[in-house]
């Protein structure tokens, strides 16, 4: 397939001493969405940024649709849609004329940026609400019609940094299930997120981030079935039962075992076999379990093995409902 996003041995500093990129490469296929997953200050954004012209790179290459952003920047800024971390939408007006404003920014004539805001809140659900003030929507609802504005003069590239940071869980739905409908439709997605799940579902290819570097790139199950066959997850009583038996289990799996609250979390290769020695072990030491589940590893389990940490622990500093969310896979 052709390629729709080069970069190449991208570097990036900030005053200085911040080394926000150290050595990036990767490529995206045209009609894909390619996710960038990684905390909070990895070079995500970053990234989008060069590849969208607003930075240059201390030194590498990127290239969008095969056109060198640095050396054909207006030409390149007529080639893609943004929607950042950020509504770039006015709250003052309402939802068609954000869309036909962001149209005659694009150039579009009056008739043409009329008929694409009308045919733009068709497809994203928000024809009802055309004539309400942006300060009547819901989060949800200005996300929507921000990604709307990115897709106004129709480009073949669309950036989503972060879209649906913030957002409930029946607004991210929504939005995933529009993102699928634009790549369905020849769109090519590059799409930076926190959110593990939103990487697994979306993306056909995905680059881990971490501290500026690409440190795991592959498929969602590529990625996966690189941390081994299978998850076991083992409930005790207590904290201090749980570090008990993590160190007892730690010699079952070339990784290391994570507590999560009273549950050991230990990925391995052979889930059957090892159940049963884990199970033997724990008997051996008086351990009783109190739950017991063999599981599939998710990219979480991806995210710890590689960076040493999880990366909701990042996200919950930017979306509370992460925290509430995790707090009840802990209990």
């Amino acid at each position: 397939m052709t390629e729709a996003i080069r970069v190449e041995h991208l570097i990036k500093t900030f005053k200085g001493e911040i080394r926000a990129l150290a050595d990036v490469s990767f490529a995206v296929e045209q009609g894909t969405v390619f996710g960038l997953l990684g905390p909070n200050g990895a070079g995500k954004t970053t990234i989008v940024r060069i590849l969208t012209t607003i930075l240059e790179a201390d030194s590498g290459s990127a290239y969008l649709l095969g056109f060198d952003v640095r050396r054909h920047p207006e030409h390149v800024r007529t080639l893609f849609g943004l929607a950042g971390q950020y509504a770039a939408v006015d709250e003052n007006l309402t939802g068609r004329e954000n869309l036909l404003m962001a149209g005659r920014l694009s150039h579009l004539g009056r008739r043409n940026a009329a008929a694409r805001a009308t045919e733009l809140l068709e497809q994203f659900q928000l024809a009802d609400a055309r004539d309400r003030t942006l300060k009547t929507y819901s989060g949800g609802m200005r996300r929507r019609l921000d990604v709307a504005a990115a897709l106004v003069a129709r480009p073949r590239v669309l950036f989503l940094d972060e879209p649906t940071t913030g957002l409930d869980p029946q607004s991210r739905n929504a939005l995933w299930e529009v993102i699928e409908e634009l790549v369905g439709g020849g769109t090519t997605v590059l799409l930076t997120t926190q959110y593990l799940e939103e990487a697994d579902r979306l993306a056909h290819q995905i680059a881990v981030i971490d501290t500026g570097h690409v440190i795991a790139e592959g498929t969602p199950r590529e990625l996966k079935t690189a941390m081994g066959a299978t998850v076991l997850e083992i409930g005790v009583s207590d904290h201090e039962t749980a570090s008990r038996a993590a160190g007892l289990l730690a010699t079952l799996s070339a990784h290391e075992p994570h507590i999560v609250a009273n549950t050991v979390e230990l990925t391995v290769d052979n889930g059957a076999r090892i159940a049963i020695d884990a199970l033997r072990i724990l008997d051996e030491a008086r351990i009783v379990p109190t739950t017991f589940a063999v599981r599939e590893p998710s990219l979480d389990d991806v995210f710890l093995a590689l960076t040493g940490r999880e990366a909701e622990a990042v996200s919950e500093v930017l979306d509370p409902s992460a925290k509430r969310r995790r707090g009840r896979r802990e209990r």
